[in-house]
C-alpha cells in the first residue's frame, strides 16, 4: 500500500489534512516535532489521539528543541508575549517560529525516503491563516524543486498541501465530509487545559467553525467579541 507522512500537529489543519490523505488511500505516517512550544505536551496528546483514532502504526516523533534555544518566537521564548488575537493583520506576528516548517519538511523527508514513503503532506494555510512566510503556496513549490536534486534519485517524494488555498471554514467542511476527529485537536497558542480564545490562533479556528456553522468541540476560557457577530 502506498505510503505518505503526514506532519500532524494536533492542530485542526493538520488533523483534516491526515485525513484528507487517509481518504486518497495512503497508508498514514505521521511524524510529530516537539520544538519547545508553549503548549507542547498538550500538542503531544492531541497527535497520540489522532494517530489512535486512525489506527496508525508507523509513527514518529522527533524532539528539535533548539528552535527554543534559538528563540524569536513567542512560541517558543517566554520573554515574547504573545499578541491577542486579531483577523486583520498586518505583518509577520510573534508568534512566527524562524524557518520552522522547513527544520520539520528536512526531517520529514529523511524520513520518507527511509521507509519509501510516496508523499508528504503538510496542512499548511495561505489563504486563511497568520501570515507566516512558510506557509505559502511558493515556499513548498520552492521545496519541491528542492527534493528534485537533494535526494536519493532512485526515491520519488512530493510534498503535498490539500489546504494551502481554503478557507478555515472550508477546512471545518472538509473535516467533517470525511469524518476527522476535529474533537480530538488542540489549536491554542498560549493555554494547555482550556483554550484561551484570545489567540489568532483561536481567533482563526472559531472563526471557521461559526462560519461552517458547526460547533466547535473544545472549550474555550473566553470568546471573542466577534464571534457572536458573524
Amino acid at each position: 500500500m502506498k505510503k505518505a507522512v503526514v506532519l500532524v500537529s494536533g492542530g485542526l489543519d493538520s488533523c483534516v489534512t491526515a485525513a484528507v490523505a487517509k481518504d486518497l488511500g495512503y497508508n498514514l505516517c505521521l511524524l510529530h516535532v516537539n520544538y519547545g512550544q508553549l503548549t507542547e505536551k498538550r500538542e503531544l496528546r492531541a497527535f497520540n489521539d489522532i494517530a489512535e483514532y486512525y489506527n496508525v502504526n508507523e509513527k514518529l516523533i522527533v524532539d528539535i528543541s533548539y528552535l527554543k534555544e534559538i528563540g524569536g518566537s513567542a512560541l517558543t521564548d517566554e520573554n515574547i508575549d504573545v499578541e491577542e488575537g486579531s483577523l486583520n493583520r498586518v505583518g509577520i506576528p510573534k508568534t512566527y517560529v524562524p524557518f520552522r516548517n522547513a527544520n520539520i519538511l528536512s526531517i520529514a523527508t529523511a524520513w520518507a525516503e527511509v521507509i519509501k514513503a510516496e508523499k508528504i503532506f503538510i496542512g499548511a494555510v495561505e489563504e486563511d491563516s497568520s501570515g507566516y512566510p512558510d506557509c505559502r503556496k511558493v515556499f513548498y513549490d520552492a521545496f519541491n524543486n528542492l527534493l528534485k536534486v537533494g535526494i536519493n534519485p532512485e526515491n520519488d517524494i512530493e510534498i503535498i498541501t490539500p489546504l494551502i488555498e481554503l478557507k478555515k471554514r472550508d477546512i471545518v467542511l472538509l473535516g467533517k465530509k470525511l469524518n476527522a476527529p476535529l474533537h480530538l485537536t488542540w489549536s491554542c497558542y498560549k493555554s494547555e487545559d482550556l483554550a484561551c480564545g484570545n489567540c489568532d490562533s483561536c481567533f482563526l479556528r472559531l472563526r471557521g467553525f461559526k462560519e461552517a456553522n458547526v460547533k466547535d468541540p473544545i472549550k474555550y476560557i473566553t470568546y471573542p467579541k466577534f464571534y457572536d457577530t458573524i
